[in-house]
């Protein structure tokens, strides 16, 4: 990742292009039956990242979208994708359909001990530590199944204990603000950048303007991911880009 990245999202489900509310597969839009075309079109605009959802992977534990993702590997893009991850073998599959970072969720949170292994087999700049985060009381609760289910660890507890094994890569989601288009949470990331300011932070959840983009790079993120503004139209990838 360059010194400041914006890289388009789609997240896949049934192989098409969706987006949930929140994270709530209950509240779905759709926006495209092909994820190809749209993923070509990011890829004419400029983007040199494209991050890959499996909403249906991350539910089930499966890669249930790997054909669509290995065809849209075959763009030419860098590809970082997750959801479904759970096994070693599931990173080398992803590996070979052409992913270049393969994103650990539900499996970061549930087995630290495992994903640090592979941090170590195949190296930091390989994988992405996703602890997306929910706000509940005092702590910030890291929900996992596709965000279905609340696990004990605490955002303030992992994030520092990947940093100190030598992850690179952490994407972090407030899920309240997910497809809400209410602009990033920037104290959670001010907050990653004191507490972990060796990792390379992807901000994610609500962007709804260019200004947001930039807000959260003065937040200290080294990156943005965008979904449901770009597929809206409220301003172009190549405008996001020139950011």
């Amino acid at each position: 990742m360059t010194s400041f990245a914006v890289i388009p999202a789609i997240d896949l489900r049934g192989g098409q292009v969706v987006r949930l509310k929140q994270g709530d597969y209950a509240q779905q839009t759709t926006y495209a039956a092909d994820p190809r075309e749209l993923a070509w079109s990011y890829a004419e605009a400029g983007a040199d990242w494209l991050h890959l959802v499996d909403l249906d992977g991350a539910r089930s534990g499966n890669l249930d979208n790997l054909a669509v993702i290995r065809s849209i590997a075959a763009s030419g893009m860098r590809i970082q994708a997750g959801g479904g991850v759970r096994a070693e073998e599931d990173l080398h599959r992803l590996f070979d359909a052409g992913v270049h970072r393969v994103v650990l969720g539900s499996v970061a949170i549930r087995d630290p001990e495992q994903v640090a292994r592979w941090l170590d087999n195949h190296g930091a700049e390989r994988l992405v530590i996703a602890l997306d985060t929910r706000r509940i009381g005092d702590r910030w609760a890291l929900p996992s199944a596709g965000w279905t289910e609340v696990e004990t660890r605490t955002l303030d507890e992992l994030a520092p204990w990947y940093a100190e094994r030598g992850a690179r890569h952490l994407l972090c989601t407030d899920i309240d603000r997910d497809g809400m288009l209410a602009g990033f949470n920037l104290d959670l990331y001010r907050h990653l950048g004191e507490s972990v300011p060796q990792l390379a932070l992807q901000a994610s959840g609500g962007v709804r303007s260019l200004d947001d983009i930039r807000a959260a790079r003065d937040a200290g993120a080294r990156g943005v991911i965008l979904g449901r503004a770009l597929l809206e139209g409220r301003f172009t990838l190549a405008e996001a880009l020139a950011c």
